[in-house]
């Protein structure tokens, strides 16, 4: 793999800034197989004291270090670019989006290697990559919210217009733990007429600076978009500096809830609109007419990434009558999980950081009666158990009744590693009043990301879209966490999306509706 180096890009240049730093990716395989010695490498380089040419093998490449000043010139040029960028036509930018969805696709085999090497498993990493132009980025999608920015009615005294303009400069702030995917995401926010500045996180600069450097930024300037139009910095964070300047409107903030309710409060105060992505614990039903294996496939999926995703089912409530048969189901298809090297496509836990957490939280469910049903050990990367191995195996508690369930944190809270708790709740009394109960445990989330259920009753699915007002999307009888045009994927209600939170399709989160009329001249 060819090692890249990227700048800063403001105002339609390269920029360096004065410092001279730079980030510098080593590859996942290389910690994996040599943690300290390559740790001791990315930490010389970083600090200027090895080379980069010494570092064959290991290293990947690297990104300059945006300082205070060059923060502030990002949000001024993206400032200056504003007006001139509004008035492209709607049209114009969609047929850009349309360029960006294509190149994403042309240079995708580059992306997700660089997905690979900062240790995303492929299988995820390709779904990304080739998914995203299908569903954020498709016709469906982006044509639907062209749709809202204009809608017009004609009377015989007036033409009356319900439009949506754009807030102006748009500040991402994508996560550590999927930022590519989310600033590509975020990135729609462009074709309402905004104009943004990006921070690539220092841990996994290298994938997001190639998807803005070589993907979008390329194609902007082929279709001779304002410099300034995006700007991507990778550097510490820049969330003070955005709420501090007089040039930005709108900040997309992804991170946990505690710092990111916080972070609302302080955008208000400083006049800006906060857009938050916070933390995900998504409850998925399944009831006793469920197609099981379809269910089971879908409760899987929480184990990708060894449960260090957002948008997963986190706490899984069982009718009484098919718990055993899902839990033997579940079981059998955990035990083909593995760790491994991410380049191997079939792979898909990942290193947990967090081992003092994963095992405090499963000592503190055992503790108050939940039972291990599957796994709870550490691995190392060939699957062997270990008292050291970076890798957890995918792990299963069953918890009896609802009642008491929230106490534990492995279900009140978001967890990041690959714990998943199962809530069978208490028989003997009738399907429509226990239902009722689940209802009840659904909304009462504090956190409102995605819902699901699987049902093969009308009217069981009726009910629970009548009842369940909690999360940004409700998935029936439907992979929990699949992306899919025309609904937006990111996006939901209380401690995942603050005061203002509902499910989010940052091209119409980024503008403000105002309307129109037009006397009619006679």
């Amino acid at each position: 793999m060819t090692t890249r180096t990227y700048p800063a890009y403001i105002g339609g240049r390269d920029i360096t800034g004065d410092s001279g730093r730079y980030v510098h990716t080593v590859s996942a395989r290389a910690l994996i197989d040599d943690t300290f010695p390559t740790l001791r490498l990315k930490r010389d380089l970083d600090e200027g004291r090895a080379v980069p040419a010494g570092a064959r093998g290991a290293l990947v490449g690297a990104c300059a270090i945006a300082d205070e000043a060059m923060t502030g010139q990002a949000v001024r040029a993206a400032a200056e670019a504003a007006p001139a960028w509004a008035r492209v036509p709607l049209a114009d930018r969609m047929a850009i989006g349309q360029g960006i969805a294509r190149r994403l696709v042309e240079r995708g085999a580059e992306l997700v290697e660089l997905l690979v090497a900062e240790g995303q498993p492929r299988g995820m990493s390709e779904g990304i990559v080739y998914g995203i132009p299908q569903t954020t980025w498709s016709p469906e999608t982006l044509d639907w919210c062209a749709e809202q920015l204009a809608i017009r009615r004609d009377t015989p005294e007036r033409e009356l217009l319900l439009r949506r303009v754009p807030d102006g400069v748009v500040c991402l702030n994508p996560p550590q733990n999927a930022a590519t995917v989310n600033a590509l995401n975020g990135l729609t926010a462009l074709l309402a007429g905004n104009t943004m500045v990006v921070r690539a996180p220092r841990g996994v600069g290298l994938s997001c600076m190639y998807l803005l450097r070589e993907i979008v930024a390329p194609v902007l300037e082929e279709a001779g978009a304002p410099a300034g139009t995006l700007n991507a910095l990778c550097g510490p964070p820049m969330l003070e500096d955005w709420i501090a300047s007089e040039h930005v409107n709108d900040i997309i903030y992804f991170g946990g809830s505690q710092k990111g309710i916080q972070f609302e409060r302080d955008c208000v105060a400083a006049g800006k609109k906060p857009i938050l992505e916070l933390a995900g614990n998504d409850c998925c039903v399944v009831w006793h007419d469920a197609d099981l294996d379809a269910a089971v496939d879908s409760l899987a999926q929480f184990f990708m990434n060894s449960g260090q995703i957002c948008n997963v089912p986190n706490q899984v409530v069982l009718h009484p009558a098919v718990a055993d048969t899902v839990l033997e189901k579940l079981v059998e298809t955990l035990s083909r999980i593995r760790p491994g090297y991410p380049e191997d496509p079939e792979v898909v836990l990942t290193p947990v950081l967090g081992a003092d957490w994963f095992f405090g939280c499963l000592g503190e469910a055992l503790a108050k009666g939940a039972k291990l049903v599957h796994g709870a050990r550490r691995l190392e990367v060939d699957g062997t158990p270990s008292e050291t191995g970076f890798f957890i195996e995918p792990t299963v508690v069953r918890i009896d009744g609802l009642r008491g369930a929230r106490d534990m944190s492995v279900v009140r809270d978001e967890t990041f590693f690959p714990l998943l708790p199962v809530i069978v709740p208490e028989g003997g009394r009738s399907d429509a009043d226990l239902f009722e109960e689940v209802l009840t445990f659904v909304n009462s989330n504090a956190y409102g990301l995605r819902n699901s259920l699987w049902s093969a009753d009308p009217a069981t699915v009726g009910r629970y879209l009548e009842a369940v007002v909690n999360g940004g999307n409700l998935k029936i009888n439907d992979s929990h966490g699949n992306f899919l045009p025309f609904l937006p994927n990111q996006g939901g209600t209380g401690l995942t999306g603050g005061v203002f939170g509902e499910a989010n399709h940052p091209m119409l989160r980024t503008t403000h509706l105002q309307a129109v009329s037009i006397g009619r001249l006679h």
